[in-house]
């Protein structure tokens, strides 16, 4: 299949559905903090904190729009590739560790249908500790032109909470969102027997924009 190398465009950014638990609260109380401000000398000095993490929160939780790479195989998330394993089953796993700095939207890897989306309670160590594969999880299985694809998305030692967009059963097109993982994490993707990976342990990926895969 034909692909291009295109990086992502500078256009429109929304913000990341299920933030809102953490983004309401963060933005009123900066902005009661400016309105009494004008009136306090203490509510200023806490203004300025309250001001400063509302901000944070907005820029973690963008969500950016991108232009899709053609191509078979596209990551599925923005971060740095940690690590490359071959598995006994004969696929190759890709995880990319995604750090507070990261867009966390992920993004389907390939067009097809979900055929599973289930969620593991588990550990919350930092994302890129080894022990993070018993970290809370949510498993994910499309099926594709490629068989089934697994995907997981594993919460880290400050995310506590993954929301899943989409249900079983649900179409999906190649870089759709399909979810959102608070804060610091990691997502891998299981490459099937005989597909070789583009990409390299310190490569920086974006969602939906770079290719994963070989021809």
């Amino acid at each position: 299949m034909p692909h291009s190398q295109t990086s992502a465009p500078r256009g429109r950014v929304r913000l990341a559905r299920g933030a809102s638990p953490w983004l309401l609260p963060t933005v009123a109380t900066a902005a009661i903090s400016l309105v009494r401000a004008r009136h306090s000398r203490r509510a200023a000095v806490l203004a300025v904190p309250a001001t400063a993490l509302a901000a944070g929160m907005l820029w973690f939780f963008r969500d950016p729009e991108r232009e899709i790479t053609q191509a078979r195989v596209i990551s599925p998330a923005d971060g740095v590739v940690q690590s490359i394993m071959p598995w006994k089953d004969g696929r190759t796993r890709v995880a990319i560790f995604m750090s507070p700095l990261n867009v966390h939207v992920n993004r389907a890897p390939l067009a097809g249908t979900v055929t599973s989306v289930e969620h593991i309670p588990g550990g919350f160590v930092p994302a890129f500790n080894k022990e993070s594969e018993n970290n809370e999880r949510v498993v994910w299985h499309f099926d594709t032109e490629l068989g089934d694809i697994e995907m997981v998305q594993i919460a880290g030692a400050v995310a506590r909470r993954i929301v899943p967009y989409l249900p079983q059963g649900t179409k999906v097109e190649q870089g759709e969102r399909i979810g959102l993982i608070r804060f610091g994490s990691r997502v891998d993707i299981y490459l099937p027997e005989g597909v070789d990976v583009a990409v390299e342990v310190g490569q920086t990926t974006t969602a939906g924009v770079t290719r994963i895969d070989r021809d």
